[in-house]
């Protein structure tokens, strides 16, 4: 089994769930998930946003927002929905995940109503049905998480990922948890998960299990992150940590200084968020992240392979 550090695009496209998973585990804590708004224009013209994050050093590419029942990516070159995301693979060479939400169906951040770009959608919900349209259109990780004001509690992903596990575990990675509050005030800081939230979801299916990366969302501190991370492991999980506060969108400096705390942690897979332009990272961060957990051998050689190897 290769490192995930070491495959390449044809690697990728052999690769089943389980040959997956051991590739990460492999490259011991060095695995950079980059995620991106697929309904929001690239800020680069002529790309999409997950092109980007491939382009800068990204293993997984992970999709938000992307609509499983009307399957589309701005800026990705016209093609049969059910292709989507096949073709994106095509362009990338990586393999790909979405965030399917139970959260409440019409919410969106900004209360912005019908029709908003953060609208929760009956497409993005984590549903079985849903789950198996997503395997079917080339799915490699579904992430069963919320986004802000969406009313995702730990109690909803719970019962999300028993169901998604029991529909599609066979053949797509479950991955849960969520970066910061999800519109549940009650469950925010130090009370965003807890040793029983990650024996839970492994008990559910999870085979990855995320958390907020130290430093991001208040009260998450190292020490906090190094014991969730064991009990994962203890489990027989993988651990994801992730940065979904917008500080991706912060100075090279402070992205060293989560990536390496991560590290400490124990972390398996380090996640970078969509919001430093709207809709991706900042492109620099993105390579920033990748160098400092691994140096620039493996970030320069993951953004230079071609996808025809």
């Amino acid at each position: 089994m290769k490192r995930l550090l070491d495959c390449v695009a044809s690697d990728f496209a052999a690769m089943g769930k389980d040959e997956l998973l051991k590739a990460i585990a492999a490259s011991e804590g060095r695995t950079l998930v980059s995620e991106s708004i697929v309904n929001l224009p690239c800020p680069i013209t002529g790309a999409c946003n997950s092109e980007i994050c491939a382009a800068m050093g990204a293993d997984i590419l992970l999709l938000n927002f992307f609509d499983v029942a009307n399957p589309s990516i701005v800026g990705l070159p016209p093609c049969p929905p059910a292709e989507t995301i096949r073709m994106l693979k095509k362009l990338t060479g990586r393999p790909v995940g979405i965030n399917l939400e139970p959260g409440k169906l019409g919410s969106s951040v900004d209360e912005g109503g019908p029709g908003a770009w953060n609208e929760m959608l009956p497409g993005l919900a984590a549903t079985a049905d849903n789950a198996r349209r997503a395997a079917d259109l080339g799915i490699d990780i579904i992430l069963v998480t919320g986004n802000p004001g969406h009313g995702v509690s730990n109690e909803r992903v719970h019962a999300a990922v028993k169901e998604l596990s029991d529909a599609v575990g066979d053949r797509v990675i479950i991955a849960a948890g969520r970066m910061h509050c999800s519109g549940v005030a009650s469950e925010s800081s130090e009370r965003l998960i807890s040793m029983e939230d990650v024996a839970s979801f492994a008990r559910d299916g999870a085979d990855i299990i995320l958390m907020p990366a130290p430093g991001t969302v208040p009260g998450i501190t190292l020490e906090l992150v190094r014991s969730l991370v064991g009990a994962v492991h203890r489990e027989g999980k993988l651990a994801m940590t992730s940065i979904g506060t917008s500080q991706e969108g912060a100075d090279t400096s402070t992205i060293r200084a989560i990536a390496l705390m991560a590290k400490q942690a124990g972390t398996d897979i380090h996640h970078i968020g969509d919001t430093g332009f709207i809709g991706i990272a900042l492109p620099e961060n993105i390579m920033a992240y990748s160098i400092a957990i691994r140096g620039i051998q493996h970030t320069y050689r993951r953004m230079a392979l071609s996808v025809c190897r």
